[in-house]
């Protein structure tokens, strides 16, 4: 019997109550209902030093890369700061170079979806800067992607979520990233992916 695929969520932020941790558990939760083995990353207790290649790879980048490269697929999730990712975030994909002698190197043949919290308006900014960071590191981006607008509307003081929606909408991005997942397990690839490669536009 096939074993479920590992779903690995990344991200959060150092604020405490992290509204952009809560949406990617949130997201989390639908892969795991989908049929998905899962991890969280917590950015803020990994505690990630910054990154370097000149020095000594700490402890918890090398638990970071070694999560993500066992990992079937990825969820990822920053606030949104002056238009792109977290200085956070950003830190903890760098530290993604530790997989570039593996073989397939980076994050190839894994399907990356993505979220963001933004205090505005403007999260797709950052989704669009995590979409470029995902073709660079050889993976997949999914074409469902979510950007939580006016988060302080939607999460209370505790950074709970609150808007039963946007919960569902969390909950099938995570669900997307799952089947994305066991496509790539069965055939190498998935449908979106074979669209982008044919250069086929999708309806």
């Amino acid at each position: 019997m096939a074993h479920s695929p590992l779903v690995v969520g990344m991200g959060g932020s150092l604020r405490t109550p992290s509204t952009s941790l809560t949406a990617l558990r949130v997201a989390v939760e639908g892969a795991a209902d989908a049929g998905a083995d899962t991890v969280v990353l917590d950015l803020k207790r990994l505690n990630l030093p910054f990154y370097t290649s000149g020095h000594g790879i700490p402890p918890s980048a090398r638990r970071l890369a070694d999560t993500v490269q066992a990992a079937d697929a990825l969820l990822w999730s920053s606030p949104t700061y002056h238009g792109s990712v977290s200085g956070a975030f950003k830190n903890a994909v760098d530290w993604l170079a530790l997989l570039a002698d593996h073989d397939p190197p980076y994050l190839s043949n894994k399907p990356v979806g993505m979220l963001t919290t933004a205090g505005g308006v403007q999260g797709l900014q950052a989704i669009n800067a995590m979409e470029f960071i995902v073709r660079s590191l050889r993976g997949w981006a999914v074409p469902l992607v979510f950007a939580v607008p006016r988060s302080s509307r939607l999460f209370d003081g505790d950074g709970r979520l609150t808007d039963q929606a946007v919960a569902d909408q969390l909950r099938g991005l995570g669900a997307e990233v799952t089947r994305a997942a066991l496509q790539f397990r069965a055939e190498g690839t998935c449908d979106y992916a074979l669209e982008r490669l044919s250069g086929a536009v999708p309806d």
